[in-house]
């Protein structure tokens, strides 16, 4: 039971440093409390945990420019953030976690600018049939958060530019380009600001919750353990993974989102394998590359292997195995 809000706003631009204060935050927020994180970054790509960033992101193009690339630690796609995008971060306990909670305080924040929002999908939200908003979630060790971006008067131009959406991706969504499904929320309410959306996420929190929102200064953290953090954050192997090359590799895009599994067989033996996925759920993602690690290179096998680490499991991630387990058998190795 939530009986203490908390509201963390920081003014600093370094994207690595503001994902190790979110990870700070999830790891310390107290007991029965839900904390609001707000934050910004300047011209980065963001990439869900299981992404490749090669084929999300045009790489040398964002860098160039000097852009950023960062990993999260959630799942989901590739988003954009410039300093006409905010975002915000939910941090509590996992018994508190209410993510239709945590969305009335978006929805009403944006209702207050006389802006008529609603949830769309599996992860978004929209305005007049577009989005500008993406949410992603992430739990750990008794704790949860759930995050996202409010385009208020982002450059759809560069998101466009850096962004390399697939177009089966886009196909599914039924839209022609990244920069034509997106809308900022300047554009429903011109003038819209992001200092006035924070002022209205702020005073929602408050009026959902029930409890006037306490400051938590950024300057309230462990710094020590946030620098150990942003080097986690930044370090190259954590932001592009390990490429390796594949003896096979497959791809299907399904409703709960795109997967691409690339193998490694050596001696008849699938060595390693990769999974990158814009899934939401990143942790059932993460259990399928080391189930797979040793298996004969049998398509049968394989598929078994998944059947088998994700027995019991109901819901979305039963369907989610059982389409992962399908698109194994189907393959011809």
């Amino acid at each position: 039971m939530i009986e203490k809000t908390l509201l963390c706003t920081t003014g600093g631009l370094d994207p690595y440093r503001n994902l190790a204060l979110e990870k700070y935050l999830m790891d310390s927020v107290p007991e029965g409390a839900c904390l609001l994180y707000l934050w910004q970054n300047q011209n980065t790509v963001v990439v869900g945990r299981n992404q490749n960033c090669w084929k999300e992101c045009r790489v040398k193009e964002l860098e160039a420019d000097g852009g950023h690339l960062v990993r999260r630690l959630s799942g989901g796609g590739a988003v954009f953030h410039d300093l006409g995008n905010l975002n915000f971060t939910f941090l509590v306990h996992k018994q508190d976690y209410d993510l239709p909670r945590q969305l009335e305080v978006i929805l009403r924040a944006v209702s207050a600018c006389g802006i008529r929002a609603e949830k769309s999908g599996r992860n978004d939200i929209t305005a007049g049939g577009r989005k500008f908003s993406g949410n992603a979630f992430y739990f750990s060790g008794g704790r949860a958060y759930h995050h996202g971006t409010l385009l208020i008067c982002a450059d759809k131009e560069k998101a466009g530019k850096y962004l390399s959406v697939s177009a089966e991706k886009i196909h599914s969504k039924g839209v022609d380009s990244v920069r034509s499904r997106i809308a900022n929320l300047d554009e429903f309410r011109p003038g819209l600001t992001v200092k006035q959306m924070k002022r209205a996420l702020s005073e929602a929190f408050g009026k959902v919750y029930g409890i006037r929102p306490e400051a938590f200064p950024p300057e309230a953290a462990d710094q020590s353990r946030l620098k150990e953090l942003r080097r986690r954050f930044a370090d190259p192997d954590w932001i592009y993974g390990t490429r390796m090359p594949f003896s096979c590799s497959f791809s299907r895009r399904f409703g709960w989102g795109g997967v691409e599994i690339g193998l490694q067989v050596r001696g008849g033996v699938i060595a390693a394998a990769r999974v990158d996925s814009d899934a939401m759920d990143e942790e059932m993602i993460r259990r399928v590359a080391p189930c797979l690690a040793r298996c004969p290179f049998s398509a049968g096998e394989a598929a078994e292997r998944v059947r088998t680490e994700f027995v019991g499991e109901t819901g979305e991630r039963k369907r989610c195995a059982e389409d992962l387990e399908h698109l194994l058998r189907e393959q011809t190795f």
